[in-house]
């Protein structure tokens, strides 16, 4: 008999992984073979929720990879491999087993599987150990193309402890690792060391590949302990509420294409750029590795760019939003931030599965950071499928949204839980995030208050304020529907006592401009006019001009805060130093507002009224707008390594 391999041998570094004909009688070799066709009907069966399939495509195209599991999960794990070679049939596996009788076994068992076998670990009864040639051959195998699959607690034992074999494999020969597991609804443990799950047919299952991880230092038992987590949380039935939204997303896609025409008819969208609206993309996707930030309009793009500065070189960036406004906004900004040769903006798809899925298969992100309150549960679970982890930077929830997921916990337990982490804007947006089941939250602080100034054209400014003069003036900025009444019947009280004033007014939507002006007889920045000469309303409705208003109108109102409701950010005119005023309904900013109230860098005005007074004490006492700016200033500069923090944090997120 020829004699077996042991750790003191010579081994011919070319060796190759080879099949192991199990050395028993023939009745074992039967039973592995029904016991490999059994697995395959079982897991053929089994309705298979299935996470990481961009790892999945990485793997196929990556030319050295070893993927690790734990034992328990060998016999589910195969339904990873046939989605793999349904990308590459020719790329071939082969599996560390042991070169006991169990061990011979298993080798039986996963050639149903086209797994080959190389032996090593130990021999019976822990003698004749084979880890050299074993390590060789794995080797061997992945300098020929080869993915080498093992389980790093085998054999027999002790159970989910990692030795340190695959660690070592990863580093000497160069490969990426790539943690995976899969789990059944319906199957039967066995009283073995390893507790080994056997699949029964027409279940449910979950399986997972987690984003490779390279380098000298691998955490090989950490990874698959996330790697089972994370099939055991897909494992759980999904809430019917979830079933319904995906349901109702799906069968409702024609009409979502209806209302994009609609809006697009309507100057809501950019007809030319409604593919972008179902993830469809008409050219190649540019090289590199990317990030998708997602915000929804343009005080959240404000806000994220300079996180998106802080990112490492060569991290680039699709950004996508929801509004015109916000994606011309988006486009300028990053040339003037000198950005431009590493992000792009495009439209956010809608919420329906397969446009999701379309926008993930073509930008292969490696990572996703969505901001505020942007959380879209088929988005979410399409990212869940992909393998791609995802935050929720600068969080909000309000007590009344906190409420209403409430009315439906399961769901948004089930939404939440896929955030990869929270980054909250405050310790209550936290406290309400957590109720609500987000696994990982943070109070991170308030991006807004990391912003930089909003920029201005100097030379514009400069002649700007020649026409102005010194003229008493004031700026009711971002208004609404509702709040031009109540800023023009400020002005007219207020022209009593000033008679050469001048009100800008800043509509939230530029479009509504035109409308705004004749309403108000009013001159507007838009149709290239300036402010009157002798005292009057000017409409300032161009995009991105905000800067450049805030510094020529240092008494500013804060629109959307009577009965409209809600508040605008007052951070962006107390970085510039103005007099900020607002009405009482700041429910979206109220941390914010807070903190300018205790400073004393805000005054919030009741009526229309308390508006008028406000402005008028504001130009009668100068100092008690310089005191109210230099204190609103100080509050709005108190956060500003907050964007390199969250930086990291989502760099870290990003495989390799």
């Amino acid at each position: 008999m020829k004699p077996k391999p042991n750790g003191s041998e010579r081994v011919d570094t070319a060796i190759r992984p080879r099949l192991i004909e199990p050395r028993s009688e023939a009745m074992p070799r039967v039973l592995a073979g029904v016991l490999g066709h059994y697995l395959r009907f079982a897991l053929a069966t089994t309705r298979w929720r299935v996470s990481g399939e961009r790892v999945v495509r990485e793997v196929a195209a990556n030319p050295k990879i070893v993927v690790g599991f734990w034992h328990e999960c060998l016999p589910a794990v195969p339904v990873l491999w046939w989605r793999l070679r349904r990308l590459d049939p020719s790329r071939r596996a082969a599996i560390l087993v042991s070169r006991h009788r169990d061990g011979r076994f298993i080798a039986t068992v996963m050639r149903v599987f086209a797994f080959r076998a190389i032996h090593g670990s130990s021999g019976g009864k822990g003698r004749q150990k084979g880890g050299a040639p074993g390590m060789l051959a794995m080797m061997s195998a992945l300098d020929a193309g080869d993915i080498v699959a093992l389980t790093p607690d085998g054999p027999r034992g002790p159970r989910r402890t990692a030795a340190f074999g695959a660690a070592y494999l990863v580093a000497r020969s160069g490969a990426g690792f790539v943690p995976i597991a899969a789990r059944t609804a319906w199957r039967i443990r066995l009283r073995s060391w390893d507790r080994m799950e056997v699949p029964l047919p027409f279940g449910r299952g979950a399986a997972c590949a987690l984003p490779m991880m390279t380098g000298e230092s691998v955490p090989v038992g950490a990874a698959l302990d996330a790697a089972i987590e994370r099939a055991e949380s897909m494992l759980r039935r999904r809430p019917l509420l979830a079933v319904a939204w995906e349901g109702v997303a799906r069968a409702g896609a024609p009409g979502w294409r209806v209302w994009l025409r609609r809006r697009a008819a309507q100057g809501r969208e950019i007809a030319s750029r409604l593919p972008e609206r179902e993830g469809l993309e008409a050219g190649a996707r540019p090289l590199g590795r990317w990030l998708w930030v997602h915000a929804a309009s343009v005080g959240e793009c404000v806000s994220v760019l300079p996180v998106v500065a802080e990112l490492p070189d060569g991290v680039n960036v699709v950004m996508t939003s929801g509004t015109v406004t916000s994606a011309t906004l988006v486009e300028r900004r990053v040339v003037e931030m000198g950005l431009e040769a590493r992000v792009v903006h495009r439209f956010a798809p809608l919420d329906v599965p397969g446009w999701v899925g379309r926008f993930l298969a073509h930008w292969r992100p490696e990572a996703a950071c969505f901001v505020e309150s942007e959380i879209w549960p088929n988005t979410l679970a399409a990212c869940e499928r992909d393998g791609v982890p995802v935050a929720l930077v600068n969080a909000r929830l309000s007590a009344r949204s906190a409420r209403r997921w409430g009315m439906a916990a399961s769901f948004a337990r089930h939404v939440l839980n896929q955030f990869a982490f929270v980054a909250a804007q405050s310790a209550a947006d936290a406290a309400r995030f957590s109720a609500l089941g987000a696994p990982e939250v943070e109070v991170a602080g308030n991006l807004k208050l990391a912003s930089p100034a909003l920029p201005a054209d100097e030379a514009e400014l400069a002649r700007l304020l020649s026409v102005l003069g010194d003229r008493p003036r004031w700026v009711a900025a971002s208004t609404h529907p509702g709040d031009e009444a109540v800023v023009v019947a400020v002005h007219r009280a207020l022209t009593a006592h000033f008679p050469s004033l001048v009100t800008a007014i800043v509509p939230r939507h530029p479009e509504r401009g035109p409308g705004i002006a004749a309403e108000c007889a009013a001159c507007r920045r838009g149709a290239g006019q300036d402010p009157p000469e002798t005292g009057g309303i000017w409409v300032a409705d161009t995009l991105g001009e905000l800067g450049l208003i805030y510094r020529l109108f240092p008494v500013v109102f804060m629109g959307k805060s009577f009965a409209t409701g809600g508040g605008q950010n007052p951070l962006e005119p107390a970085r510039l130093g103005c007099a900020v005023a607002t009405g009482p309904a700041t429910a979206n900013f109220a941390e914010p507002v807070a903190a300018l109230r205790e400073a004393g860098g805000i005054e919030i005005v009741e009526s229309p009224e308390a508006l008028a007074d406000f402005v008028a004490r504001c130009w009668r006492e100068p100092s008690l707008a310089l005191r109210m700016g230099d204190a609103a200033r100080g509050v709005a500069e108190t956060a500003s390594d907050l964007p390199a923090r969250l930086a990291a944090r989502l760099a870290g997120l990003m495989t390799g």
